[in-house]
């Protein structure tokens, strides 16, 4: 199996450590990001979805233009616009890259951020209609003919145009994330990659066996997908300081803003969290500082070491069936450079030579 890398671009330079600045899009950041991620070897990027910032199509379609090989992920929130444009709106962003668009389905744990964009659907009936929602992308973009009908809960359409198609075929790659019983279900019945926050090897073996099971019923298999921040140094010793600065970096900062960490409303963060009550140095490279420290809002664990030493830690999660790894760094540009130069080379060359080690034993 091939390992995929995918990096996380912003709009604007910020993390748990950096504030943002008052410049809510800077152009040049998306580029100079952009540039550095194709340079550094990453296949594609993940464009974030945020209630409060811009829009991932336009993000995309910025970045794009100032690479050449560079594939994206943007985020979608089914719900906020009709299948149908969705559906073109990724076909047009898939042609005008010339094949480089992929999504990530994004449901939402969080009802008060769902009500910012208009959504009062509970979580359950928002799977519901995701479930729905993926299923009238993919008919749209695979229906052999001109238009389309469909008849369902939560939409109805009659003679939708399936004109503008996928550069890929048969269709963009759909990636898609959540932790919940409801978000497995439909993981299985719809993703071509499942992504989950970077957890323990117990962790991922069983939610890597729940998925196949699930998938199996619908005759399907999946690829997954782990979301780390890796914390590199020079020594050992030295990463780990880093990482303890990291930790009292965010303290201050949350601090002053005054945060306090709330009972997370999704389930991949109290996945997160069970992680960190267990200690914050678990299977010797995965980190929980500063996922206890922030509450786990997001992807917040990380793989602490040498470059050699995270790139083995990856390769002990490729082994369990991961193929893909989404990292992203407390300091990100400068994290992304310095993942493309060490992490990302070390890495595919040690899962290359375990490979070979196992077909030649086979």
């Amino acid at each position: 199996m091939t390992v995929e890398f995918i990096g996380m671009i912003h709009h604007r330079q910020a993390s748990e450590i950096h504030p943002p600045s008052s410049m809510i899009l800077d152009r040049g950041y998306i580029r100079d990001f952009a540039q550095a991620a194709e340079a550094g070897g990453f296949d594609r990027v993940l464009v974030g979805y945020f209630a409060d910032g811009p829009d991932g199509f336009l993000v995309a379609s910025a970045a794009a233009a100032h690479t050449e090989r560079l594939s994206f992920l943007v985020a979608h929130r089914p719900g906020y616009v009709s299948p149908t444009l969705a559906a073109r709106k990724f076909a047009t962003l898939d042609q005008i890259t010339g094949g480089r668009a992929a999504i990530h389905v994004i449901t939402g744990g969080d009802d008060a951020d769902q009500f910012r964009d208009g959504d009062t659907l509970t979580k359950e009936e928002r799977y519901e209609r995701t479930d729905e929602y993926v299923g009238i992308l993919k008919q749209i973009w695979t229906e052999p003919g001109p238009t389309a009908d469909h008849e369902g809960k939560y939409y109805r359409f009659k003679g939708a145009s399936t004109a503008i198609r996928c550069a890929q075929e048969p269709r963009i790659p759909i990636y898609f994330g959540g932790a919940s019983d409801s978000a497995l279900r439909v993981s299985a019945k719809h993703a071509d990659v499942y992504a989950l926050w970077g957890e323990t090897h117990d962790q991922v073996r069983e939610i890597v066996a729940r998925l196949r099971a699930e998938a199996a019923r619908h005759g399907r298999t999946l690829r997954f997908s782990l979301s780390f921040r890796p914390i590199l140094a020079r020594t050992e010793d030295e990463a780990w300081a880093r990482a303890e600065r990291i930790k009292q970096r965010i303290v201050e900062l949350r601090a002053k803003a005054g945060l306090v960490a709330k009972v997370p409303a999704n389930e991949g963060s109290r996945r997160l969290l069970a992680a960190a009550a267990m200690g914050e140095r678990l299977d010797k490279r995965l980190w929980t500082g500063a996922a206890l420290a922030t509450g786990a809002r997001g992807n917040t664990t990380s793989l602490v070491g040498t470059p050699e030493q995270v790139a083995e830690a990856l390769c002990d999660y490729y082994d369990l069936g991961v193929t893909t790894f989404l990292i992203r760094g407390f300091d990100p540009l400068e994290d992304n450079i310095d993942y493309g130069r060490h992490l990302l080379p070390l890495t595919k060359k040690l899962i290359a030579e375990r490979s070979a080690s196992r077909v030649a034993a086979e």
